[in-house]
């Protein structure tokens, strides 16, 4: 009897491991093709800028080029005000993003620390905002923005955009997660609400910091719409818009287009390199509690 109890165990062993097996085989098989999806894309267009013309549309397939050029890259600097472009995405995206790092972080202090009423209130409106499309206030703060003289400028970019109900809710989440004993402790001393703020939570909260400040600048320096609806005068358009409204041209260069995108992403890969441990723990921790 045992003999037989020991046989059927050693055969559900056995299947279960096969089955692990086949789920493992099958996991990497997708995580595969999820990578491979991923990548060709930003491989062609960083081979692509070092391509002539002829090459590009003679075999686009192509993940190599047939002959190498810095056609692309020389013309960045030649048909395109790239520096004024470069210059005008790092305004906006890295001004955009400290004034949603103070703001949404303040708000989110008030919400996770404070007692008020109408404080449940008031985050669900906030968390109400994230299922409004921005495409749906779009119309009326380009009116409000005419009615001020604030399109063209570097204010009409960055105001609407320097708060994010997202940004909040993952800083609230955070702060929520902190120990409400720091608080009381750092009462005891004599500490305001704004000291508590800025010597004792926003230190503890630097991965959701690092978290919320990467999104919004990756979402800003990638932004094509407000930048276009906003400014008109190539002197203000950041280098997506800048890039789409030199593709509109009636002749286009695509290394030139393939160049300057390759180049708008240097930015956002250093900033990611240098806060990826900021990151990651931001993510893993925010809302835990």
């Amino acid at each position: 009897m045992s003999t037989n109890t020991s046989s059927a165990r050693t055969i559900r062993g056995g299947a279960v491991r096969r089955t692990a097996g086949v789920a493992a085989v099958f996991k990497w098989v997708l995580l595969s093709i999820g990578v491979v999806l991923a990548i060709v894309p930003f491989i062609w267009m960083v081979s692509g800028s070092f391509r002539s013309e002829s090459d590009l549309f003679g075999n686009p397939a192509s993940l190599v080029p047939t002959t190498w050029t810095l056609h692309g890259y020389i013309g960045v600097w030649q048909q395109l005000p790239f520096l004024r472009l470069l210059f005008n995405s790092f305004v906006f995206a890295g001004v955009t993003t400290a004034l949603c790092l103070l703001f949404d972080s303040l708000t989110a202090y008030a919400l996770a620390r404070l007692r008020f009423r109408g404080r449940t209130v008031a985050f669900v409106l906030v968390i109400a905002t994230l299922m409004v499309p921005f495409q749906v206030t779009l119309i009326p703060v380009f009116i409000e923005l005419f009615h001020l003289n604030w399109l063209n400028t570097y204010q009409g970019l960055i105001i609407p955009r320097a708060t994010s109900a997202f940004g909040i809710f993952l800083l609230r989440q955070f702060f929520i997660s902190i120990p409400a004993e720091l608080d009381e402790a750092a009462r005891i001393d004599g500490a305001g609400h704004l000291r508590i703020y800025w010597q004792i939570i926003m230190p503890l909260a630097k991965p959701a910091l690092a978290t919320v400040a990467i999104l919004n600048f990756v979402n800003l320096w990638n932004d094509l719409l407000w930048p276009l609806v906003i400014t008109s005068s190539p002197d203000m358009l950041t280098l997506p818009a800048g890039l789409t409204l030199f593709g509109g041209q009636h002749v286009t260069d695509h290394a030139v287009l393939l160049a300057g995108a390759t180049i708008s992403l240097l930015p956002i890969a250093i900033g990611f390199f240098f806060a990826q441990k900021y990151f990651v723990a931001g993510v893993a921790t925010t809302g835990l509690k």
